[in-house]
């Protein structure tokens, strides 16, 4: 199991198993945050704990998901979809820049272009110590 704090500690998540490769994508949203995110599924792999307050993306008719931060220290937790989907379950992110480095040093990065084409972008055989280190 992978674990992630905010910097003052108030806030953290958990994600068990394989996290699989780390998504870095270059939206509006992320470039700005910088994060790394792994997926799965609120109430099955990812688990939050402590406090959080949202932000809904602006400058949109309807925004589908919510981006979760510790109101401490603002460090961004995860992003959580504000829409179920068609089996019933809300896909979410967890921030892997919030978990030990020497844990995630290795995982593959994937870059996703969500600010042009919504597609995913080459690897180039990246992980995640590339961009840490």
């Amino acid at each position: 199991m992978l674990t992630g704090s905010c910097h003052c500690g108030k806030a953290s998540w958990t994600l068990e198993g394989d996290p699989g490769s780390i998504t870095a994508c270059n939206c509006t949203l992320c470039r700005r945050y910088g994060t790394l995110w792994a997926y799965d599924y609120e109430g099955e792999r990812i688990a939050l704990s402590g406090e959080t307050a949202s932000y809904t993306r602006s400058g949109r008719e309807t925004s589908s998901l919510e981006i979760l931060f510790c109101p401490s220290c603002a460090c961004v937790l995860s992003w959580r979809g504000l829409r179920l989907q068609k089996d019933g379950r809300r896909r979410m992110a967890v921030n892997m820049r919030l978990a030990p480095p020497n844990l995630v040093a290795d995982l593959p990065i994937d870059h996703f272009d969500g600010l042009d084409t919504f597609e995913d972008l080459p690897s180039k055989g990246r992980c995640v110590r590339d961009l840490w280190f």
